[in-house]
């Protein structure tokens, strides 16, 4: 359990990251919008290209359901671009190598695989709402279904 992640209710601090076209974006350019923030923790590996995949592939029934989605990893914004380019993916990836919007979200922590303990970013979704709190988190993404419990 990470103690620091924020909880339904609490108001999303603003930040400010580079996206993978060395863009900036902050969650102010989302206001008064529905947001979809999506952390995962590295790109192009399987389970967060069925995620962002999955994404993509219902992006026009998320933005019908009134959603802007954002995609946050450590990575740089050159493995960002690449993960983006190749899958096409229609929303932005920020590239949080500072883990200024992961420590944000409090999404980084002990994580176990294979029986090695180590930090990383905790797979996790965080939908907002139009007022900037946090609506609803999701820890148990399923990465090949995931549109479906977002918009379940």
């Amino acid at each position: 359990m990470l103690t620091n992640r924020l909880q339904i209710g609490d108001k999303v601090p603003n930040f400010t990251a580079k996206d993978q076209d060395g863009n900036e974006i902050s969650l102010d350019d989302y206001k008064g919008k529905k947001l979809v923030v999506f952390f995962y923790p590295k790109a192009s590996t399987p389970g967060c290209t069925a995620e962002a995949c999955n994404l993509s592939d219902n992006y026009k029934a998320l933005q019908d359901a009134g959603y802007e989605i954002l995609g946050v990893s450590a990575d740089s914004e050159k493995r960002q671009a690449n993960f983006k380019n190749k899958y096409g993916f229609p929303y932005p990836l920020l590239a949080d190598e500072g883990k200024i919007v992961i420590n944000t979200f409090g999404v980084w922590g002990p994580k176990k695989f294979m029986g090695k303990e180590y930090d990383g970013i905790h797979r996790t979704t965080f939908l907002i709402d139009e007022e900037g709190k946090v609506a609803d988190v999701i820890e148990k993404v399923k990465t090949k279904d995931h549109a479906a419990q977002i918009l379940g």
